[in-house]
């Protein structure tokens, strides 16, 4: 009862919050409301006629949708990179900012999940997917596998930091032997979750662009990069606009991580590059039609080599010490190097995989207005959702939201 009740205040309290704030605060939600309602009423579009008001067709079926999708699994794969060093190797520069990571990849998670319902047209098949009611096809399916990971790492990483923040708010301090177990179980879930997304790609033997071995490293290491390199952004927002601190130690120790997976991605980019163009077959049709275009194709050629120029030159910024100790050279780093992978590995992996297609007809995809308004639907939906999370638990961390007896 007494649990209740507390949980009932912390309810009360986390209204109380999120519905209060600065103007900036306000403007800053209002402008998300904005864009999740505009992309509400382009979705009510895709509901009413389907995936033909898309630019997916028979020949590219996944597109804008699965390429944030992919994406997005690393950002909230990399909520590891805090996880680990805080809960189980006991670094205390990483604390402040771990709640702050695991409610990134909430977001991230929640956002995935909008994009595949996106993807396949609407809610009301769904079903399929579910156990008993559909046909869930578990342990055949990899599918099945990505539904379990992403699900089951969403749950961790609501767990957790709801027990830690339940504590605090009640002046408690968190137990070690509640949350380890499952801060454990998260490190090794979030590398699965990228890793099964990629054997979902790389078992597909029609596509031979992604029947890579680096694919899965590759989907780590790009995460590792890109996800701590948003978080940074974060904290450095966060840092700016609220009475919460984030140690510089914090930062320089995130940067460094952002600095070696960069470095790594950036090798086995080259590595890709060289199998494929070294001694080429016909099965490098795919990644000829990326780089370089492929009879007069060459929508994606722009996007691909503006990833690589924006990859490049973060990872020198960031690998030079003193140029990544400079907040604005770090902060415009991580943002190149957000934007890049971005792009490399949503446009840049998913729509080649299907050009030229299965009897070598070259059909090429162009978003349309309705997906870009669904995308910036979901991305809206997805920092609407974090600046609650981070409202909230800043609060209580700062010791402004305590439970009153």
């Amino acid at each position: 009862m007494k649990r209740f009740k507390v949980f009932t205040s912390l309810i009360k309290d986390s209204v109380a919050v999120i519905t209060n704030g600065s103007l900036k605060y306000n403007i800053w939600m209002g402008f998300l409301t904005l864009i999740m309602l505009i992309g509400m009423y382009c979705y009510s579009f895709q509901l009413e006629e389907g995936l033909s008001v898309t630019g997916l067709s028979d020949h590219v079926s996944w597109g804008l949708y699965i390429s944030n999708f992919t994406f997005l699994v690393g950002v909230a794969a990399a909520a590891v990179i805090l996880v680990m060093p805080t809960y189980i190797l006991k670094d205390i520069d990483f604390k402040q900012a771990v709640l702050i990571g695991e409610g990134l990849a909430v977001s991230a998670l929640i956002m995935c999940l909008a994009f595949v319902v996106a993807d396949m047209g609407g809610p009301s098949v769904l079903w399929h997917m579910m156990p008993v009611i559909g046909v869930f096809n578990f342990p055949n399916s990899i599918l099945t596998w990505d539904v379990i990971a992403l699900n089951g790492y969403l749950f961790i990483n609501i767990s957790i930091p709801f027990y830690i923040l339940f504590r605090h708010y009640q002046g408690k301090e968190s137990k070690k032997k509640v949350y380890v177990p499952g801060a454990m179980l998260s490190v090794f879930w979030a590398v699965g979750i990228h890793l099964v997304t990629a054997f979902l790609y790389q078992g597909l033997q029609a596509r031979p662009f992604w029947n890579n071995a680096l694919l899965g490293p590759r989907f780590l290491a790009s995460a590792f990069a890109a996800g701590p390199a948003l978080i940074i952004l974060v904290l450095a927002v966060i840092k700016s606009f609220t009475e919460f601190k984030i140690p510089e130690k914090t930062l320089k120790k995130i940067a460094l991580v952002v600095t070696v997976a960069a470095q790594i991605n950036l090798i086995m980019l080259f590595s890709e590059l060289f199998k494929e163009f070294y001694a080429p077959t016909h099965h490098s049709e795919s990644a000829y039609y990326l780089f370089f275009g492929l009879d007069g194709n060459t929508a994606l050629v722009p996007w691909i080599w503006t990833a690589i120029t924006m990859n490049v030159l973060a990872t020198l910024l960031l690998t030079f010490h003193k140029l990544r100790s400079n907040p604005k050279v770090l902060y415009f780093s991580c943002m190149l190097l957000f934007i890049a992978i971005w792009i490399e590995k949503g446009f840049g992996l998913i729509v080649p995989g299907f050009i030229p297609g299965s009897y070598g007809d070259i059909v090429e995809y162009t978003p349309t207005g309705i997906e870009i308004g669904v995308t910036l639907g979901i991305w809206a939906l997805g920092a609407f959702v974090f600046t609650i999370l981070a409202k909230v638990a800043i609060q209580i961390e700062t010791g402004k939201m305590l439970f009153k007896k």
